[in-house]
């Protein structure tokens, strides 16, 4: 349970978008190319409308600079800082990988790709890094359904 706003104000009478939506976590995904991966899960982002498409570029910019492997078959892809700009709430996707992924030579069992808003992101990678480091929580990850895996991190508070 780690990804929920306090609070839930409204800016432009427009309803602020949830950081985590069911239709955002993907279990069972089948290895692929990295870059596929970073695009599909960018993708999502996209889809929800937490970022312009423009985003899922400055992605696999940020990759092919810096690998947003994290250790303990962890990737969180995230956009270049240039990228700000595309990026209209912050917001998760979730590819979980039961048989792992390719990630430059380090196997990857959960790609969570991130969108946020100014100072938001470092919130969102602190929190994944330090809820990756709990005993057992990748096994569980890695197991669990797309509702369980919804469960597990849409609870928690971020921002």
């Amino acid at each position: 349970m780690f990804f929920q706003r306090k609070g839930k104000k409204e800016e432009n009478n427009e309803k602020k978008l949830e950081l985590l939506y069911q239709e955002n976590v993907k279990v069972n995904c089948k290895a692929d190319k990295k870059e596929n991966v970073i695009r599909a899960v960018g993708q999502m982002l996209v889809d929800t409308g937490y970022v312009n498409q423009s985003y899922v570029d400055a992605m696999v910019k940020r990759e092919e600079s810096f690998s947003t492997y994290m250790g303990n078959e962890l990737a969180l892809p995230h956009g270049v800082e240039e990228a700000k700009k595309e990026i209209k709430a912050s917001g998760i996707a979730v590819m979980v990988f039961p048989d792992g992924t390719d990630w430059d030579g380090e196997q990857v069992k959960a790609v969570i790709g991130i969108a946020g808003v100014g100072e938001e992101h470092l919130k969102i990678l602190s929190v994944v890094a330090e809820m990756a480091l709990e005993d057992d929580f990748m096994e569980h990850l890695v197991s669990a359904s797309a509702q369980e895996v919804y469960e597990m991190l849409k609870g928690g508070k971020v921002a």
